[in-house]
């Protein structure tokens, strides 16, 4: 590639990057300042409180997202790929497998993604319903429609989901770019009318803000995080865009843009109190109104597939992982693999969307419910990255406690005031996070317990072969795949057929499939034969968490080693477990009977690894727990 050509590359990156990557942070002026300044909050609308407020938010983007985001944790790549699921597996890799840290880290990583899907759900209700808010300002009698509006905004973009983001997409850069112009330019204007508004970027004004206001700030505080919100997004896109686009959009448009708003905002509150209704459509006067009402609707959606689509790349790479278990997964790109839809996500997100929406009415009163997952979600990946610098870079143990500790001190205050409001819509996100945790365990440790019973009751492969062809069965013309699992020793679907049918396929394979805490694997690692003898081999196939799984594929490889397949000559055997419940043994009996819930719902794994439905033979066993 040229250098003109890797420049046209990253500029159009970069571009790409303001219209997906800082939707939910872009819309954050929306609704942040009103939330502050809430009577119920009890700060008083004066200017050395305005100062303060404006000074924290500027001085918590630069920290918080510019240094923290932008500069430490986008260097904690996954082989290039980031979000709090590739920085838990590089955690976990810095550490003993089975140690106590293993499991710690697993579990904060685990809470951290469970926070980050009540962000996910928080993002498209909030963010909607604060630019539909809007028509409050127009036509105050229009205040009764905000709610309906949303939702009807809402259904109508979760339906559309299906049929992938490939069509609307080309249009979320145009429109964001359109939204940051905006946001300056309206924050340019109530400066040059309120130009004391520019001492908050002295952060004198903070700490003084702080002292004077104490328990009050405190509270506020809980309420300036909203500021932050998405900057967990711009790390989770890492693998689509690359470091230096997300850099260069952030540097270049969107804090710029953002510092201006906030200043802007604050500008305006000093010259018109009575504007802290709504600020933000307060900027420019009520001719505005309408527009910034049509403009903020289209940013908001846009925030809101940002997170959405966030959503199930997750999922995905938490099936992959082994903490849900397999679903549907519908590809509606035949050009981006990282363009997918899971139905079953879409819809139960939906309904929580909704049932949000619907509970709390206001964005107002989805702020303190917003800030707990948030700072929840900037905690868990502090920590993590501790880990990663200091065990798998080895970084002097001074400078980790340095880069992560500073770090770690505000997300506690954060954290600590957005746990003030657990009462007022915090108790939301954590106990989406409670159920989402308890699946996730459950659902890991249950696949643990069948592991440990077919383990227990396996008999030796290697044995097993030898003696069988003593006297060897009859043989037929073909080829027969047995998937067995990783610590499986004859699979119970080999027994049955010999049981059943006395015959064995001229060529058997043993096909193992291994997931490794790596987003990818390259092809060339992907596929090891081993040949067992007697026209038997060892198909061992390594997947990272967010490779696509597909056996097929992994067939016409092991061409490359000499193991040539023709699908019509092939047959699947697939053991098709049914997990019985016994008392007095494994977990408890409620998590046990969630866990059988899960599996007989969960998809085969036939559908799940892509093999062609009339090549599958299953035949079913049963696994006590």
């Amino acid at each position: 590639m040229t250098a003109q050509h890797k420049k046209s590359s990253i500029a159009a990156l970069t571009v790409s990057a303001v219209g997906i990557v800082y939707g939910d942070i872009g819309t954050s002026p929306l609704y942040t300042l009103k939330t502050i300044f809430d009577p119920a909050h009890g700060l008083a609308l004066t200017t050395p409180n305005l100062l303060g407020i404006v000074s924290l938010i500027f001085w918590g983007l630069t920290m918080i997202v510019s240094l923290k985001y932008v500069t430490l944790v986008l260097r904690a790549d996954n082989r290039g790929e980031g979000g709090i699921m590739a920085l838990m597996a590089l955690a976990l890799n810095s550490v003993t497998r089975g140690s106590r840290w293993h499991y710690v880290l697993m579990l904060i990583g685990v809470f951290g993604a469970t926070m980050f899907y009540g962000d996910s759900v928080i993002t498209p209700a909030i963010s909607v319903l604060g630019a539909i808010e809007g028509l409050e300002v127009a036509t105050p009698g229009l205040e009764k429609y905000v709610v309906p509006l949303t939702i009807i905004v809402l259904v109508i973009l979760y339906s559309v989901q299906r049929h992938g983001t490939a069509g609307i997409g080309r249009w979320f850069a145009p429109v964001m770019l359109v939204w940051f112009a905006v946001l300056a330019v309206m924050g340019v204007i109530n400066i040059a009318q309120a130009p004391v508004i520019l001492q908050a970027l002295n952060p004198l004004h903070a700490f003084e803000f702080m002292l004077r206001n104490r328990f009050v700030a405190l509270v506020a505080l809980g309420a300036v995080v909203l500021a932050f919100t998405g900057a967990e997004a711009l790390y989770a896109d890492m693998g689509h865009f690359g470091k230096k686009p997300i850099r260069m959009a952030w540097f270049m448009v969107v804090f710029p843009a953002l510092a201006l708003n906030y200043l802007g905002q604050g500008g305006l509150l000093i010259t018109h109190p009575d504007a802290l209704e709504n600020p933000f459509f307060r900027q420019l006067g009520s001719w505005s109104v309408l527009p910034l009402v049509v403009l903020s609707t289209m940013a908001a959606v846009i925030a809101s597939q940002a997170t959405i689509s966030g959503t199930f790349s997750m999922t995905k790479q938490a099936i992959a992982l082994g903490l849900l278990p397999r679903m549907r997964v519908m590809h509606t790109s035949e050009s981006e693999i990282g363009q997918i839809y899971i139905p079953a996500v879409n819809w139960l997100q939906l309904s929580v969307v909704l049932i949000a929406v619907i509970g709390f009415g206001s964005s107002d009163k989805l702020a303190g419910a917003y800030g707990i997952a948030v700072t929840a979600t900037m905690f868990a990946t502090t920590i993590l990255t501790f880990f990663v610098i200091r065990y798998r870079w080895h970084l002097p143990l001074w400078l980790c406690f340095g880069a992560t500790g500073f770090f770690m001190i505000m997300d506690v205050m954060l954290f600590s005031s957005s746990t003030l409001k657990l009462l007022h819509g915090g108790w939301f996100p954590l106990l989406l996070g409670a159920i989402l945790l308890t699946t996730m365990l459950t659902w890991k440790r249950g696949r643990e317990l069948v592991f440990e019973n077919l383990e227990k009751h396996a008999i030796p492969l290697d044995d097993f072969l030898q003696s069988l062809f003593v006297g060897p069965p009859t043989r037929v013309a073909g080829t027969a795949i047995f998937l067995r699992g990783e610590t499986d020793g004859v699979p119970h679907a080999l027994l049955h057929n010999l049981l059943h049918n006395k015959v064995l396929h001229e060529r058997v394979i043993f096909l193992t499939v291994h997931m490794r805490e790596e987003p990818y694997v390259p092809e060339s690692e992907q596929v090891k034969v081993e040949a067992l003898g007697h026209n038997c081999y060892q198909l061992n196939v390594a997947y990272g968490f967010k490779d696509e799984a597909c056996i097929p594929d992994i067939l016409r490889l092991c061409g490359l080693q000499n193991l040539e397949f023709e699908m019509m000559e092939t047959s699947f055997f697939i053991a098709r477990q049914t997990v019985i419940s016994v008392p007095g043994s494994g977990m408890m009996p409620w998590r046990e009977h969630l866990f059988v819930l899960m599996q007989r719902n969960a998809r085969t794994a036939a559908d799940y690894y892509q093999i062609p439905a009339n090549r599958v033979i299953e035949l079913g066993t049963q696994v006590e727990i």
